[in-house]
């Protein structure tokens, strides 16, 4: 069977996601299931480089996967006769350096987001990429999820009607560093090196609502730091400069309304970490990363209000189990095979810059809207070649 052998410069490999996603759950799962099949049966084999910063956890990453190529030297990767794509999970302050250098060298480019800290930074980078004719893509992994899958098979098959409203909640309890240690990095909390939740995860819903459901219009947003001191990784105590709750209202194309909480200071009482409940007139339906279920109209109960006496319905019971009707693969994997298609087919990739660049806007306007206390448009976002 022929085979083509794609090296992949990964840059970032050392943080959770790009270690335990990107590497250990797509680019070696690939390898090891032998390869991705390309369209004319080619079998196409990923041959990463890690790059990093720390040479000791570079090494100690190689060694744990089989892997023979490091460097601290992002340009000698780069170099690489056989390197075709470049894959950027750094911090986000850091992205735009390296993303700019692979442009120089003419790699395809695959990146984790938010592509920058801020929208000017996003637009500039977006038409530098779009200006060099390079195949590029940003990672959207919620859109490859089972549940949400499942949800947006449901919205493309008219089973809600009329949609009217969409709910969503994300978060768990991130602790302080303090008597327990942290699941997430410090800098997630430091504003100074590009933390947030809103940075964060409103470049996440701005994807999930405009691809499920329908553009986004505008936008309010009310931001939190409720936890102001918390404990790093070298047991220090630190000042929380970034928001680490965000409380936002956005009005969708249609005149749906939705809204997202999303927190790293609340304790979960649901069955998934993230949760999405839509409306609709014809049915209503529950997703999160895994499971969906469903009420339609006709199967809908007639509850009464009455609080003086204990509720004798079991509300959950009433929802139906949307079923899989296809295999679910990790969601990261699914999109690291659609991109490397991209590359060697020229198989479609949506998923570009210019997408990613939205993902900033709307981060920056929940800023913004926190801070002035208002509703703001969320006008459109036209990004041309320079």
């Amino acid at each position: 069977m022929n085979e083509r052998r794609i090296g992949i410069v990964m840059n970032g490999v050392t943080g959770r996601m790009g270690l335990r996603q990107h590497l250990e759950r797509s680019i070696v799962a690939i390898r090891e299931q032998g390869g991705l099949p390309a369209a004319d049966g080619t079998m196409i084999i990923p041959e990463p480089i890690l790059v990093g910063r720390n040479e000791l956890k570079l090494r100690r990453i190689a060694e744990q996967y089989g892997l023979e190529r490091w460097t601290t030297d992002l340009a000698e990767a780069l170099a690489q006769p056989d390197v075709e794509i470049y894959f950027d999970s750094q911090l986000t302050q850091l992205r735009e350096k390296g993303v700019r250098a692979a442009v120089e060298a003419g790699k395809a480019i695959y990146c984790e987001k938010p592509i920058a800290e801020s929208l000017d930074a996003a637009v500039d980078l977006a038409r530098t990429v779009i200006d060099s004719g390079l195949k590029n893509g940003v990672v959207m992994d919620k859109l490859s999820l089972p549940g949400l899958r499942k949800l947006k098979r449901l919205v493309d098959g008219g089973f809600f009607g009329r949609i009217l409203s969409v709910r969503g909640e994300f978060g768990y309890w991130v602790f302080e560093g303090d008597w327990q240690e942290a699941q997430r990095p410090s800098w997630n909390y430091k504003s100074e090196e590009g933390g947030g939740i809103i940075l964060d995860m409103f470049c996440h819903w701005r994807y999930v609502l405009d691809q499920t459901f329908g553009p986004v219009k505008s936008v309010y947003c009310q931001g939190a730091t409720h936890i102001p001191t918390r404990v790093d990784e070298q047991g220090d105590r630190y000042t929380a400069t970034a928001d680490d709750a965000a409380y936002g209202v956005f009005e969708l194309e249609g005149g749906i309304v939705a809204q997202m909480n999303s927190s790293w200071a609340t304790r979960v009482f649901r069955d998934e970490l993230v949760e999405f409940h839509v409306d609709g007139t014809e049915g209503s339906a529950v997703a999160g990363l895994r499971r969906c279920r469903a009420q339609h109209r006709s199967a809908t109960p007639k509850p009464v209000w009455n609080p003086d006496l204990p509720a004798t319905e079991n509300f959950r019971e009433q929802w139906a189990e949307v079923p899989d009707n296809e295999p679910f693969d990790n969601g990261f994997k699914v999109q690291w095979e659609m991109f490397l298609r991209h590359v060697v087919d020229d198989a479609p990739f949506t998923w570009d810059f210019v997408e990613a660049a939205k993902g900033v806007q709307l981060a920056e306007l929940g800023l913004q809207s926190w801070h002035e206390g208002r509703k703001l448009e969320v006008p459109k976002l036209d990004i041309e070649a320079k």
